[in-house]
């Protein structure tokens, strides 16, 4: 991925550059190091799915660098829980979750993008005039316009307000509304989305994805 971002890296520079400074103040989140984890765990050339997230969850030991996900031994947030609830629900079968580190799915194709990749202890949206955006819009523009078959989970609004960065006719888009308590009845819950997604790479005979987490 690092070859197809260096168009902006004078940008990203400048964003890191504020935040480690900021760092030197004010706890933020995810870890330096954990920052660019959706990058690192997902290869370009390998993505199938893009789940696409706001920003990193805010309280401490939470965001590790992909969108939803958590590490082992963390609580589940309430949007993670409500997504595991949904693919329990979804798939019945041999689905097994002992935590919320989703990096298994990372591994396996699945882009857990968040659009704002940084954000201060107990203020969520606090980054959002940092430039991330400008940087993640753009990465979704190179899966666009280099991939074609990925499949899209924009989980609400604010997601779904990227659909005009997707070819519909190159690749797939489902929608649904966001798994947090205040929207998860609204449309999340019995989306199955999951059991989609599969269903669709069998059609493009790619290997599905393996949703439980060991």
């Amino acid at each position: 991925m690092e070859k197809f971002i260096k168009k902006k890296k004078n940008k990203i520079f400048k964003i890191i550059q504020k935040i480690n400074y900021e760092r030197n103040f004010q706890d933020i989140y995810p870890k330096k190091k954990d920052v660019f984890n959706v990058f690192r765990f997902t290869e370009f050339e390998r993505i199938k799915v893009v789940i696409l997230g706001q920003d990193p969850y805010f309280k401490p030991n939470q965001a590790n660098g992909l969108c939803f996900s958590v590490n082992k031994g963390v609580n589940y947030p309430p949007s993670l829980k409500n997504i595991f609830k949904e693919l329990t629900s979804d798939i019945h079968k041999n689905i097994k979750i002992k935590s919320g580190d989703l990096k298994k799915w990372a591994k396996q194709g699945v882009f857990l993008l968040n659009s704002i990749l940084t954000v201060s202890r107990n203020s969520p949206c606090s980054h959002i005039k940092y430039g991330w955006e400008e940087i993640t819009d753009y990465v979704i523009y190179l899966i666009n316009q280099y991939h074609s078959g990925i499949i899209f989970l924009l989980w609400g609004l604010y997601a779904q307000k990227k659909i005009n960065l997707i070819n519909k006719n190159k690749h797939y888009i489902l929608c649904a509304s966001h798994p947090s308590p205040f929207s998860a009845y609204r449309g999340f819950f019995g989306c199955k989305h999951f059991s989609i997604v599969n269903k669709i790479l069998l059609k493009q005979k790619k290997k599905v994805i393996d949703w439980s987490i060991d």
